[in-house]
């Protein structure tokens, strides 16, 4: 076994959120040394139980052995089908993390430092398309760059959040929003102070906001958002609309031209 393998291994294991306990199992399986092997993990957020299979594969250059993805299973309480995603991991960074890979199919969004195909580095909101999969049988994963126009510090900044006013509280805050989850904030307003959770909505540039008891409520950002989009839609819906009446107006025209045409070269054709 390659002991400096190994350790790599290890940390990589803990730091993407799967902790320490595996650390005996990789060690065995590391000295058997077979082409791949998988770990079974498994832990729970809440109520919501998360299984993972990480997939570990030797090169064909040589003795290393490399974390190559892992498989996600989210069994939430009350749901009688699982739901399954896989998370590739690469050398160049940008790797969901276990909680982040729970939050993205959760439904929340996810901010990541990014790397593409050319090496360039970029930011991005990354969620999870239901209602899209890939050949894989992966949900598709919708990105939300820098000039889709959201900015989590001025979405923040239109709510009455009593954390804001403490820099180390905001940059918590905000890192934690960054990271998926779903936050306990104060609401502060005329005096009254009242417990709220928030996630970040890239999609709709804004802050979705629960009340105490996780029933949503409808903020200012997120109306304007979807009037916009409304809008947007109404105006494409239109645009659509007068090109088919444009077109059928050629139609017509042009059957009506043909007809003329027709018409005039039957009546040349018997007075001849």
């Amino acid at each position: 076994m390659n002991q400096k393998n190994f350790e790599y291994l290890k940390d990589q294991v803990k730091y993407s959120g799967f902790g320490e306990s595996l650390e005996n199992d990789l060690k065995a399986n590391l000295q058997k040394k077979a082409p791949e092997f998988t770990l079974q993990h498994q832990t729970a957020f809440g109520k919501d139980q998360v299984n993972s299979e990480l997939h570990f594969k030797r090169s064909t250059q040589s003795d290393l052995y490399f974390l190559n993805s892992y498989q996600a299973e989210l069994k939430k309480e009350n749901q009688k089908e699982a739901l399954k995603q896989t998370f590739y991991v690469n050398k160049q960074g940008g790797n969901v993390t276990l909680k982040e890979a729970y939050n993205l199919m959760d439904g929340r969004a996810v901010n990541k430092d990014l790397t593409n195909k050319e090496g360039k580095k970029f930011n991005a909101w990354l969620q999870m398309d239901f209602k899209q999969t890939e050949n894989n049988g992966n949900f598709k994963i919708k990105q939300f760059h820098q000039k889709y126009g959201f900015e989590l510090d001025k979405a923040l900044e239109k709510l009455p959040i009593k954390e804001l006013g403490v820099e180390f509280d905001k940059r918590k805050l905000t890192e934690s929003l960054q990271k998926g989850n779903r936050q306990v904030v104060t609401f502060e307003k005329d005096g009254v102070e009242k417990k709220h959770f928030i996630q970040a909505a890239p999609q709709f540039k804004s802050i979705t906001v629960y009340d105490e008891n996780m029933k949503r409520i409808a903020n200012r950002q997120e109306k304007s958002e979807n009037q916009q989009q409304t809008a947007r839609q109404d105006q494409s819906v239109k645009k659509e609309d007068q090109k088919q009446t444009v077109s059928q107006q050629n139609e017509a025209s042009e059957n009506s031209q043909y007809k003329g045409k027709k018409a005039s070269q039957s009546k040349g054709m018997s007075v001849g």
